[in-house]
């Protein structure tokens, strides 16, 4: 039977219509022989509940709209994997957005114009279909001040921040820091760093992390060791080789990604240098790839699953009127492999 209503049911159970729409959305307690002879009713006229109708008539549709900048880029999958965690919990919807922005203008983000079209037109369309709040999740942490507007809806960034609105990041300092560390607890102090681009925030705050390990294990500080790459295989295996032509090379190599760390095996290789025996190295992501190179790589693992879950929390709580109360920011963890061991003494 079709386009059954309320009216329909409360009918056919001899009860007012506002028991039966209490028994739907369980707002009030009803008589348990009541309840039953309706929840019997609405089995035998197989009602479905018109859901977009109770949303309006709530104003809430407990949908959150996710702007992806590219789900094929390697952080993105964990995190919306996060979102969708929370969201199964706590019984909300996801509507789901995909940028295709590493398709559409590589890393060119300094073009602001040549992609906000992509994002103001998501935007609209999500805020047609009534969803109660955003999350945008970046493909390269950077300012995204000014890039959409929501119209008032609460929003939420990861991978990428605004000077407003609230963001989830982890700490990029104090996973470089704590890679550092490992290796200095291993016997190391000549560390060389092969970073990633310098408009890169995450290569800007590891960084900051080596010169604080640097600075606190007292290790010589050599600039030669600090070489910039650009996040590509090429530059780890340009940059590798540059290190290892030094009258004093460093005896281990934290590299700011697990792809450039490709390049630094390459390089060592060619110069008939062991991993880890004469050379360790650390890299940073924990790609997949990483547990199949040899040596299988040591590196940090970056709490992307708990990034989408904590944004969409965050989110939550914004939605119903809650105050978010201070959360411990994501953190990475060791990987603890194959590709470091003590120095040769």
């Amino acid at each position: 039977m079709s386009n059954i209503s309320i009216k329909d049911i409360a009918a056919r159970a001899n009860v007012s219509t506002a028991t039966v729409s209490y028994v739907l959305n369980g707002t009030r307690n009803v008589r348990p022989k009541t309840r039953e002879r309706v929840l019997a009713v609405i089995e035998e006229l197989n009602y479905k509940p018109n859901d977009i109708a109770k949303s309006l008539k709530r104003r809430r549709t407990d949908t959150i709209g996710v702007i992806a900048e590219d789900v094929t880029v390697f952080n993105t999958p964990e995190i919306i994997d996060g979102i969708n965690d929370y969201g199964d919990r706590h019984d909300l919807h996801i509507l789901l957005t995909n940028l295709r922005l590493d398709k559409r203008i590589g890393r060119d983000f300094d073009n602001v114009d040549k992609y906000k079209k992509y994002a103001t037109s998501a935007v609209s369309e999500l805020l047609s279909k009534q969803v109660d709040g955003i999350i945008y999740v970046g493909v390269h942490t950077r300012d995204l001040s000014g890039l959409i507007d929501t119209e008032g809806k609460p929003i939420v960034y990861t991978y990428g921040y605004t000077q407003n609105d609230i963001a989830i990041q982890y700490n990029d300092e104090q996973a470089s820091y704590e890679a550092m560390s490992y290796l200095v607890q291993k016997g190391h102090r000549r560390i060389a760093i092969i970073s990633g681009l310098m408009d890169s925030i995450p290569s800007r705050l590891r960084l900051n992390g080596y010169y604080k390990a640097v600075t606190e294990f007292e290790l010589p500080f050599d600039p030669l060791y600090i070489k910039m790459g650009d996040w590509e295989r090429e530059s780890g295996y340009r940059l590798t080789k540059e290190l290892l032509a030094l009258p004093e090379p460093p005896t281990a190599i934290l590299s700011m990604n697990d792809v450039m760390v490709v390049g630094v095996l390459e390089a060592a290789n060619e110069a008939g240098v062991k991993v880890p025996a004469d050379l360790s190295v650390i890299g940073f992501d924990n790609r997949e790839f990483s547990d199949y190179l040899t040596p299988r790589i040591t590196t940090m693992d970056i709490p992307l699953h708990e990034m989408g879950y904590q944004a969409m929390e965050v989110l939550h709580n914004l939605m119903q009127g809650k105050k978010n109360e201070p959360m411990n920011m994501p953190v990475c963890r060791l990987i603890e492999r194959d590709s470091v061991a003590a120095p040769k003494k």
